[in-house]
């Protein structure tokens, strides 16, 4: 084993530093906000409008519900010493029923939009990540990173406005 003195760890340090400092200036470098890019892609805007037209009647529904279990609970407080208990016992199982049904219908449509949702933004961001790398070959680009994991870049290296245009260029909306 060997021993580096203090000023020669020092000079052994800053070559490293000026070697790798060479590198990095010879190396192409963009960021991009892929989440933003992504959602600000015309088909993204349209799944989305599709998804909530869509799913409009069942919202409505569980809107309805919502409403109608109000009513018994407002029922159950306004009129509570004025009904008989068992006017009382089944105005509290209908809002049982009612709430058990609101939470049903909540979850499967939770779960149905989050399913599509995921197969859309997931077949989307394939088609982003393929529109990135052909930028980059465009450019001549070694590396774009996602400004997720950036704390600091110029903004003239973003690519993410123009990562959008090119998506909705490739991928024309109907």
């Amino acid at each position: 084993m060997f021993r580096l003195s203090g000023s020669s760890l020092l000079v052994l340090a800053s070559a490293c530093i000026l070697s790798a400092g060479a590198a990095t200036a010879q190396t192409k470098i963009a960021i991009i906000n892929t989440q933003k890019a992504l959602l600000d892609t015309a088909e993204i805007k349209k799944a989305q409008a599709d998804l909530e037209t869509r799913y409009k009647p069942r919202q409505d529904e569980i809107a309805k519900l919502q409403k109608e279990l109000e009513d018994i609970q407002r029922q159950l407080q306004t009129l509570g010493d004025k009904l008989t208990q068992q006017a009382q016992a089944d105005l509290s199982i209908q809002g049982q029923r009612k709430q058990r049904e609101l939470r049903r219908l909540g979850e499967d449509l939770q779960v149905d939009v989050d399913r599509e949702r995921n197969t859309i933004i997931n077949k989307s961001s394939r088609q982003m990540q393929a529109i990135v790398q052909k930028l980059a070959e465009e450019k001549g680009l070694d590396v774009v990173i996602d400004v997720t994991n950036t704390v600091y870049a110029k903004p003239d290296l973003d690519l993410t406005k123009e990562a959008t245009e090119a998506y909705d260029k490739a991928h024309p909306v109907s």
